[in-house]
């Protein structure tokens, strides 16, 4: 009976692990996103530090990326960058590769 209760608590902290790695890799990438949004949006470092740091909390109003994908797209739209939806989600999943490079060095 103790070798089922150690696998399964081994299991839960395997699962636990990566909900949290996954959840710093969004994170990761949802700052890097912010930075290249403000990029196009010729923000100052001030506001572009302040944008990211936006980004990264839009995330936190549903689950899924579509909450970002939103805040982006309207705020692009409103400083007049010419970026489409599609372009959004290319480089959503660009910097998802990036920041789990940056997190997990290139595993």
């Amino acid at each position: 009976m103790t070798d089922f209760k150690d696998r399964e608590r081994a299991e839960e902290a395997h699962f636990a692990l990566e909900e949290e790695t996954a959840f710093r890799i969004a994170a990761r990438r949802n700052k890097l996103l912010g930075e290249w949004a403000a990029g196009l949006m010729k923000l100052t470092p001030e506001e572009t530090d302040a944008y990211r740091k936006a980004v990264v909390q839009a995330d936190f109003e549903e689950s899924g990326d579509e909450d970002v994908v939103r805040k982006l797209l309207g705020d692009l739209t409103a400083a007049q960058a010419s970026v489409s939806e599609s372009d959004i989600r290319m480089k959503l999943e660009e910097l998802t590769i990036e920041a789990r490079r940056q997190l997990l060095g290139g595993v």
